[in-house]
């Protein structure tokens, strides 16, 4: 972009930098702040401003900044059921995306049982800048939880209304350049669930369920529920499928294995992968050190069923 002959070459954030121009003695600059935020913004304008004025020749500097719309996805992450290991599946899958060079950002909506923090070993509080709430960072992607606002062991005791204000504070947030937010959101098909879908219409839904028959019955009205408002289910996962013996090597199948893909099958909604019930899953996810962030069969799983994710997003729904 700059030439030799430039006397503007040497100015800082040259990738950002659309224009440079000097006439007259006025230096002329446009720079493009997108992803930033405003406090980030109005420091890159100061930082051109001041450089411009040490050049040889410049006496005035103008500096304008521009940024383009973040398009943001933001894809649900539901289960009709607790316990299916859904918050557990939502960290690694957003770390997988990330790895796979998504900018990404985590929501945990799970009101009353916040466990993000947890999973990604990481319990600072967010900040606030410009009325919004600054996500924290944690194996390369962005996320918010209220176990991030709350004394750990205090129980949120909240009505409906209140949780679904949470959940638009998360929402709203300054998620900076992240272009997909997963949602953890709490089991069931109530008021967060609707909320989300009426405030922030999500580009798709993805259902964590484990194979046996009394969770898929809730995993059917979980589906059942997005469908009846028109948010497109971009498949279902099947977690704590098949466990491994560790002394013996031989496979079991404690809660059945291939339900939820029969099922997904029969309702005509993508089958996005298998998980096992795994110790390594446990333990890891326990020390806030995600299995998807490391090597191995339990990172390339997720990264697996990352990729069907990101596919499902790409195909146009009819």
């Amino acid at each position: 972009m700059a030439h030799p002959v430039d006397p503007l070459v040497d100015l800082p954030h040259d990738q950002r930098i659309r224009s440079r121009k000097l006439a007259g003695g006025v230096a002329t600059i446009i720079a493009d702040a997108t992803g930033l935020s405003k406090a980030d913004s109005q420091a890159l304008e100061a930082e051109l401003k001041s450089a411009a004025l040490t050049i040889p020749g410049v006496e005035e500097a103008r500096v304008a900044i521009t940024a383009a719309q973040i398009h943001r996805t933001l894809v649900a992450i539901g289960s009709g059921k607790g316990g299916v290991g859904k918050s557990t599946v939502t960290a690694n899958l957003a770390v997988a995306l990330a790895r796979a060079g998504k900018k990404v950002g985590l929501i945990d909506a799970d009101v009353y049982g916040p466990s993000q923090p947890t999973l990604l070993g990481k319990h600072d509080k967010p900040e606030g800048r410009d009325e919004k709430l600054v996500p924290v960072e944690a194996h390369g992607i962005k996320f918010l939880s209220l176990g991030q606002l709350v004394s750990p062991g205090h129980a949120l005791a909240w009505r409906g209304p209140m949780a679904t204000g949470a959940l638009a504070n998360l929402v709203e947030a300054d998620w900076g350049d992240a272009e997909l937010l997963l949602v953890d959101l709490p089991p069931g098909t109530g008021d967060v669930q609707l909320s989300l879908i009426q405030r922030s219409r999500p580009a798709g839904a993805v259902i964590v369920s484990t194979p046996q028959d009394l969770s898929l019955i809730d995993a059917r009205r979980a589906v059942d529920l997005f469908n009846k408002t028109s948010v497109p289910v971009l498949g279902i996962i099947e977690n704590m499928a098949t466990y491994t013996c560790p002394h013996c090597g031989e496979p079991s199948h404690p809660f059945g294995t291939g339900g939820a893909e029969a099922a997904a099958k029969e309702m005509g909604v993508p089958f996005l992968g298998r998980l096992p019930l795994s110790l390594n899953i446990r333990e890891q996810s326990d020390a806030g050190q995600p299995p998807a962030a490391g090597e191995g069969a339990e990172a390339e799983a997720f990264a697996a069923i990352a990729s069907r994710l990101l596919e499902a997003l790409e195909t146009p729904v009819h």
